[in-house]
């Protein structure tokens, strides 16, 4: 069983590249929210379960993370582009 860790910040457009967004800007999104993260991960098809009181190492906010489950079929990159996708068609 492999758990993929998704922070917050993998995904947020304020967030520069070398802070720790994982994502183009065209996909990146506005403050995501890790129930939002979570939710697209379900809609994607893995287990999402939500950390609240965790703080990303290059942040001082704590925003929580997202640990999914059993994603062994997707690397990282394609299971974090996926999410951004789904969290932008959710917010629509």
């Amino acid at each position: 069983m492999v758990e993929n860790v998704i922070w917050p910040a993998y995904l947020d457009a304020d967030v520069s590249r070398s802070k720790g967004r994982r994502v183009p800007l065209d996909i990146a999104i506005d403050e995501p929210t890790v129930e939002e993260i979570a939710a697209a991960a379900q809609q994607v098809g893995y287990d999402a379960v939500i950390e609240r009181d965790q703080t990303y190492p290059r942040e001082y906010e704590r925003r929580g993370r997202v640990l999914i489950k059993d994603a062994d079929d997707a690397s990282k990159n394609d299971l974090v582009q996926a999410i951004a996708a789904y969290v932008t068609a959710l917010r629509e």
